[in-house]
């Protein structure tokens, strides 16, 4: 009897348990709902009196059939995923109702879209928006989770993105790599642009995603400018394009591993950048060139989220206008272990690739927080160490500064005019050399993370100049890159202009792009900027000379 009550009385504790255990995992497991799931919730919500199952409007059914809300929910999904609009003018554009990691292809998210994503704009045969007036508005955040389930590829299962981080950013306030807005796209007649993102980052996390970009050009054309933009919390953005067939297996939308094997390098860089290739050469594409964009981003608030966004303003011409091909080449160094002794850890690796005699427009290096330098040499016959080319704590990358300091998120591309002759062959070539001084709490090696570490140059050249006129022009509007030392920054920093520069103003900026006091007037090549009572955090410098010019940078307080 005696262990028969123990029985009922253990019976009941555990019977009360799983109630308690339920009522608090109830509100994970509803944040935890597959994305498509919630996406078909709002179907229901904002469109299905329209597009119902038994007379749904232009064809399209949004509630679908079945016993259960997952049945249903999965007759929907095949109703979409890849599916043909009924719209004659969406048809023929090659959009489908959901176009997976294309929301400006996917015809569903078009007709909601309302605002939401500015350079989507819905053409007049496309009909009118979604949902009718006289039906409820969908919500920002409701838009928003349905335009990231198409970037993340519109999977029938699994939750892509957390709904309460976008509750967050919507509702709360968060911050955005535009803070204006999308950039201005170039004319039709010029070019166009590509949009890398939105993805989002929760206060002090961290994302690097890759995105397979289909261009669908009308006929083969040549590029011969990239004008990449990224927020001020980009740590790079990558371009890659694949071999013909080599992005056959690789899936739609937004994935953590780069799974590149049949790809080269159209361009890499760490910050803002405009790559007016030199008169004369541009990089060529196929109509079915296929993009790969990477882009990594860490949000370096504690308190706030991050909408993440890349753009890339590309610039074309007529195939078979330009003289000679530009080349882009990746050169990375995995073999880099680097213990947290707090030495100093030099790496170099040699560089003997045979590509012959090339013309070296620009090089550029790449290392994590643990980086103090990086330099490239060019190699004599016996192997030993030669001129030194490249010099990434120089402002412009070129060696022989008065005061050298490295700054890893401000590695700068050195430009040649004339380009530089250069041979690679097993005699010749180059030597790549970095520095690193861990005093975080493990080991590093080569790695995707800020957590990990890098090395890694950068080569853009020609292999003929016959034909060339060797000269490479900076737009107008920019000024010299300018020098910020120490950066990290503690009471104050020094400024160092080119000598050039006069007139100029500096002004700073927050992280979320709010200026903080008044510009500062330059009277010098030299200008101390005082921290004063500012908080530690990312901010963002922008310096203007009396000619409108600028430059422009990132400097953290501590």
């Amino acid at each position: 009897m005696f262990l028969h009550e123990i029985f009922k009385t253990e019976k009941m504790k555990k019977a009360l348990l799983c109630l308690a255990l339920t009522a608090a995992l109830l509100p994970l497991l509803r944040a935890q709902t597959a994305t498509q799931l919630r996406v078909y919730q709002i179907f229901q919500q904002k469109c299905a009196s329209c597009h119902d199952h038994a007379s749904p409007e232009a064809g399209l059914d949004l509630e679908g059939a079945g016993a259960t809300e997952a049945a249903r929910a999965q007759s929907v999904y095949n109703n979409l995923y890849l599916k043909t609009p009924a719209n004659t003018y969406a048809a023929g554009k090659g959009y489908k109702y959901i176009y997976p990691g294309r929301p400006d292809r996917s015809f569903l998210f078009r007709k909601i879209n309302n605002g939401l994503e500015t350079t989507i704009q819905l053409h007049a045969q496309e009909m009118q928006p979604m949902p009718a007036d006289n039906q409820p508005a969908l919500t920002d955040v409701e838009k928003e989770l349905i335009r990231q389930w198409v970037l993340y590829g519109a999977p029938a299962t699994g939750e892509v993105v957390s709904e309460a981080l976008l509750t967050n950013y919507y509702n709360n306030g968060g911050l955005r790599a535009f803070p204006a807005g999308a950039p201005e796209a170039p004319a039709p007649d010029e070019g166009f642009q590509l949009k890398m993102g939105p993805f989002y980052l929760p206060p002090g996390g961290e994302l690097e995603y890759f995105l397979k970009h289909e261009l669908d050009l009308p006929e083969n054309l040549e590029v011969t400018r990239l004008e990449i933009m990224m927020g001020s919390y980009s740590h790079h953005f990558i371009i890659y394009d694949f071999m013909p067939g080599g992005s056959t297996g690789i899936p739609a939308g937004y994935r953590l591993n780069a799974d590149h094997s049949n790809i080269s390098l159209v361009a890499a860089v760490q910050e803002s950048i405009d790559l007016d290739l030199p008169k004369g050469t541009a990089f060529p594409w196929d109509k079915d060139l296929v993009l790969d964009l990477n882009s990594h981003y860490i949000n370096y608030s504690s308190v706030l989220p991050y909408q993440a966004e890349a753009y890339v303003n590309i610039y074309t011409q007529p195939h078979g206008t330009a003289i000679q091909e530009m080349h882009t080449q990746l050169i990375p160094n995995y073999n880099i272990p680097i213990p947290n002794n707090g030495d100093l850890i030099t790496h170099s690796q040699t560089i003997n690739i045979n590509f012959g005699e090339i013309f070296v427009w620009g090089i550029m290096g790449h290392t994590h927080k643990y980086g103090t330098g990086y330099k490239v040499f060019k190699r004599l016959p016996g192997g030993q160490k030669g001129e030194l080319i490249y010099d990434a704590s120089c402002p412009l990358g070129i060696p022989g500064c008065v005061s050298p300091f490295f700054n890893y998120q401000h590695i700068p591309m050195r430009y040649f005019s004339p380009l530089a002759p250069l041979t690679i062959d097993s005699n010749h070539g180059l030597i790549q050399e970095a520095t690193w001084m861990n005093d975080g709490p493990a080991s590093v090696n080569f790695g995707p993370t800020s957590n990990d570490e890098m090395m890694v140059m950068v080569a853009m050249f020609t292999t003929d100049t016959t034909g060339l006129v060797n000269a490479v022009s900076t737009p107008a509007d920019r000024l010299a890159p300018v020098q910020v030392i120490p950066n990290p920054v503690l009471d104050g920093a020094y400024f160092h202009l080119d000598p050039g520069i006069r007139g100029a103003t500096l002004s700073v900026y927050d992280s979320s792009g709010r200026r903080v006091g008044a510009p500062e007037a330059i009277t010098d090549q030299t200008y101390y900027f005082e921290r004063k009572n500012l908080p530690a955090g990312l901010y963002i410098y922008r310096i203007t000379d009396r000619d409108g010019r600028w430059a422009t940078g990132k400097m953290i307080l501590r």
